[in-house]
């Protein structure tokens, strides 16, 4: 019998086996999503679109063979496998008659009727690597940008915000922001915008923001993708926060508690499909620089 100093320890000692075996479950995760960016990219070399219920049904038997014999319960295998279907259809885009949005928001399924089926071709994950590293830059097309009239710009990010915020705008948690200036600074576009709540309506003005928030065009657009957590873009000082640090948190915290179902769902793909795009070609020029 083990004392209870030799138990805590030897707890310790196999909690951390498990936290290895879960950085595992991540690394396989991690081979898994290269070889579906070869597969993606070879579907749309072949003119392949869409799922293959075929293929899935054979893995989820391979799956539960396996289970078995190693005493995992089948609802648990069939669990890991749809997650990890849902993330591989998520990487190429893939919207079908039944798919899985979201994951780590919470599992939605949908039917087709409630969004039209989209190409692999359409989507930005099938793109060969080499093909992605040879797209400008942001900071490329930033003149192009620029040269959109200012007047379109600022109402269609008036639109967009009150899409994303329309429960806020509706149950008066936007009421911090009465009056109140807040900036949003894209720093490789040269483009800033400053927001205010007046009337019931978040509107762009020309005054000098209270608070800003600066990033690169790629960095917003994964905070806005939920690909990627404000907490962890302001510690890699990928984002940064200027002015009234108050105003600005607590901005921050209302869009990290906004619930990612609330959003448009159209808009919602699109925030997706854009960051995932975004990270691609950056990743690709990274390697194309190494």
């Amino acid at each position: 019998m083990l004392s209870l100093p030799h138990e805590r320890w030897f707890l310790d000692r196999v909690r951390g086996a498990i936290d290895g075996v879960d950085d595992g479950l991540i690394l396989l995760l991690a081979a898994r999503r290269r070889l579906v960016r070869i597969v993606a990219w070879l579907k749309m070399r072949t003119g392949t679109t869409g799922r293959d219920p075929r293929r899935e049904q054979r893995v989820h038997a391979r799956a539960q063979t396996l289970a078995s014999r190693v005493g995992v319960p089948d609802t648990t295998a069939r669990t890991l496998v749809d997650l990890a279907i849902d993330d591989a259809c998520m990487q190429q885009g893939i919207v079908d008659d039944v798919h899985c949005l979201d994951i780590g928001q919470g599992r939605v399924r949908m039917s087709g009727s409630m969004i039209p089926r989209m190409p692999i071709s359409l989507a930005p994950s099938t793109l060969a690597p080499h093909v992605l590293r040879w797209m400008p830059p942001p900071r490329r097309v930033a003149p192009l940008v620029r040269a959109i009239p200012r007047r379109w710009q600022d109402a269609l990010l008036e639109k967009a915000m009150s899409r994303v915020l329309a429960v806020p705008l509706r149950d008066g948690s936007l009421d911090f922001m009465q009056g109140r200036r807040l900036g949003i600074e894209v720093s490789d576009l040269g483009l800033r915008w400053v927001l205010t709540w007046a009337d019931g309506y978040l509107r762009v003005i020309t005054d000098e923001p209270e608070a800003s928030v600066r990033g690169s065009a790629t960095d917003l657009l994964l905070l806005a993708g939920r690909l990627e957590d404000a907490d962890t873009l302001f510690f890699q000082r990928a984002l940064v926060l200027t002015g009234d640090t108050e105003l600005g948190l607590t901005a921050r915290n209302l869009l990290e508690r906004l619930p990612w179902e609330d959003v448009p769902l159209g808009l919602r793909v699109a925030l997706h499909r854009g960051a995932v795009f975004a990270r691609m070609a950056r990743e690709a020029h990274r390697e194309r620089s190494d």
